[in-house]
């Protein structure tokens, strides 16, 4: 207001001189061209003498007047020049906090950020004016032109522009300048250097001849590697007649203990597989090499060469990355495997010997030896694998206890039985009801055990058959160990028969005991011996008892005792009444065999 006020002053002072001295010209003019008045009018002298006068007064009034109204304007301006840098002075203190707060959008062209932006312009946001920017700056670097223009800079008004080739670039106005704290010719300026490097390089990347320069390398690439495809396969040609030649003449069978694992044929075509996994292997490293190779060529394809390789070296490197930081971990746990491997053996060492009673501990049998190393080797591998568990990778993953909890599920559900087989196991181990070779009966089933595991024991029956048992069911059922009483005091076998009461009982017993002591197998001592366990209304019932050692021959040796009890009794004319059978008392012959029979009973058993 006050500059506006000073203004009108100076205006109206310059047209009172105008009007002034067009007044007045008249008489001014007279004087300079020598016109004098009439000397006869001297009524007329006194009064412009008296004007002139006034003039001069005037005149010096008016410089007077011109002198205070320019020194007003002069303190004015400064008063003026000061509000403007006051206030140029809180806009830049305004834009300094802003700028924390105002996040700037870079202007980036293919991985390179050229500047950046904060402000809009025109109702564009700082984004679209950054993506503008970005599309002009490409559009000028890959124009298919021969001739290469530079960036300029030019002035339109309120706005300072980059033109390249006619092109608008990019627009700067004075607000971007006062967020930068430069003017605005400063400021393209400096936009223009990395703004004329960057079209400098898209226009070598992609113009005409650095296209056909690549064109060029891309077709050199391709023949470079179907060279090298047909190179490789000449290498495996040779590579498959040379197998060929060693399996026909130099190749000698593979055998281990007498078994041929691999002929000379077979090592010839594991050989010939082994070449042609190697092929495809080498096939495949080069396509992994050449196809990236060819998308990063050009340059638009070579984002996408780029990402190939990512795909292709990242898990390799993440790979070894994470082998070579396990390392530490790795060695902990050879070592605990080590330290519980020979723990292991020590003690496998220990039940050895004390299996093969050389070394002795009171109330410790021999035959506890190999399962109590057992229980104690898995106690240990147990204990190994729940120390080594934190040192696993990814052992504290969700894949990881998600595949624990499930393995743990699954055990709990279905080892009940498997549990019980196992416990049972350890308690007949511990309780010693037979060994290994033992002749035992367990319920219906008689046999020899020929193993015996934490969850079944095997029996060989007589007939040569395999019979398996938990052994839960072999707990909850009674056993009887023939091999125990006859290693200690031999096992008494029996058998029964009977005679009239006509027969005198002391010849029974005699003829019974003789067919006993002829029996093979039977010992001698402690004699055998008989018992009269029941008396019949038309028999008694003379049982023979008698002790043998071979248990595992028992059929063998009750067929024996029964074919001599059969003979003898035979040769003495006694008629056996047990068995029964029914016969007529009314003079036939008794039921006897032949003569010429009794006389060829050793005879027929050579035979």
């Amino acid at each position: 207001m006050k500059m506006a006020y000073v203004l009108m002053k100076c205006v109206s002072a310059c047209l009172i001189i105008f009007m002034t001295n067009l007044f007045f010209f008249p008489v001014f003019g007279q004087e300079s061209y020598g016109l004098q008045p009439d000397s006869t009018d001297s009524s007329q002298a006194l009064p412009d003498s008296v004007r002139m006068e006034d003039l001069v007064l005037l005149i010096q009034e008016m410089k007077l007047n011109e002198v205070l109204l320019r020194s007003e304007l002069e303190k004015m301006q400064q008063v003026g020049v000061v509000a403007d840098s006051v206030r140029r002075a809180e806009e830049k203190r305004s834009i300094d906090s802003l700028r924390l707060i105002t996040p700037a959008v870079p202007v980036v062209v293919e991985g390179d950020t050229l500047f950046y932006i904060y402000t809009k312009q025109g109702g564009l946001t700082p984004q679209v004016r950054a993506e503008n920017a970005r599309n002009a700056i490409l559009e000028a670097g890959k124009k298919l032109i021969f001739g290469a223009d530079t960036v300029c800079i030019e002035d339109s008004g309120p706005l300072t522009d980059l033109m390249y080739d006619g092109q608008v670039l990019f627009r700067i106005s004075d607000q971007d300048a006062l967020w930068m704290g430069v003017s605005r010719q400063e400021l393209a300026q400096r936009y223009a250097v990395p703004v004329t490097l960057k079209v400098e390089q898209l226009r070598k990347e992609y113009g005409i001849l650095q296209i056909l320069k690549h064109i060029g390398l891309f077709l050199l690439v391709i023949i470079v590697q179907i060279g090298v495809f047909w190179l490789t396969n000449i290498l495996f040609k040779k590579l498959t007649r040379q197998i060929i030649y060693l399996t026909k003449y130099k190749l000698k069978p593979i055998i281990v203990r007498d078994y041929e694992v691999l002929n000379a044929h077979k090592q010839g075509r594991v050989l010939i597989f082994f070449a042609r996994i190697l092929k495809w292997t080498l096939i495949l490293i080069q396509l992994i090499f050449s196809i990236p190779m060819l998308f990063a060529i050009f340059p638009q394809t070579k984002n996408l060469a780029v990402t190939l390789f990512s795909y292709i070296f990242d898990p390799l490197k993440m790979i070894f990355w994470s082998v070579v930081s396990y390392i530490p971990k790795l060695f902990i746990i050879v070592i605990i495997y080590l330290c519980i491997r020979y723990l292991v053996k020590g003690i496998r060492y220990i039940a050895r010997e004390i299996e093969n009673e050389k070394l002795k501990i009171n109330g410790f049998y021999p035959d506890w030896a190999h399962p109590t190393f057992n229980i104690i080797r898995f106690l240990l591998y147990a204990f190994m694998v729940a120390v080594i568990y934190q040192y696993l990778p990814y052992s504290d993953s969700d894949v990881f206890k998600g595949i624990s909890v499930f393995i743990g599920l699954v055990v709990s559900l279905g080892s009940s039985t498997v549990i019980g087989n196992i416990l049972a196991g350890f308690i007949i181990t511990y309780m010693r009801p037979f060994k290994v070779g033992d002749r035992i009966k367990l319920n219906e089933t008689e046999g020899n055990v020929i193993e015996k595991t934490p969850f079944v024991t095997r029996l060989r029956t007589p007939k040569n058959e395999i019979v398996t048992i938990p052994n839960s069911f072999m707990m909850s059922s009674h056993t009887t160990n023939h091999s125990a009483s006859a290693r200690e005091y031999g096992l008494i076998i029996h058998t029964e028969v009977g005679f009239g009461y006509n027969v005198p009982w002391q010849k029974v017993h005699q003829l019974l005991i003789q067919a006993a002591v002829e029996t093979p197998g039977v010992l001698d001592s402690p004699h055998p011996f008989i018992l009269e366990t029941e008396l019949k209304d038309n028999y008694p019932i003379y049982q023979i008892n008698a002790y043998v050692k071979e248990v595992d021959d028992l059929p063998k040796i009750y067929s024996d005792l029964n074919r001599r009890i059969h003979d003898i009794f035979q040769e003495a004319g006694l008629e056996l009444i047990l068995p029964h059978y029914y016969a007529q008392r009314d003079g036939n012959p008794l039921v006897m065999p032949p003569a010429e029979y009794l006389h060829k009973p050793e005879k027929d058993a050579a035979q």
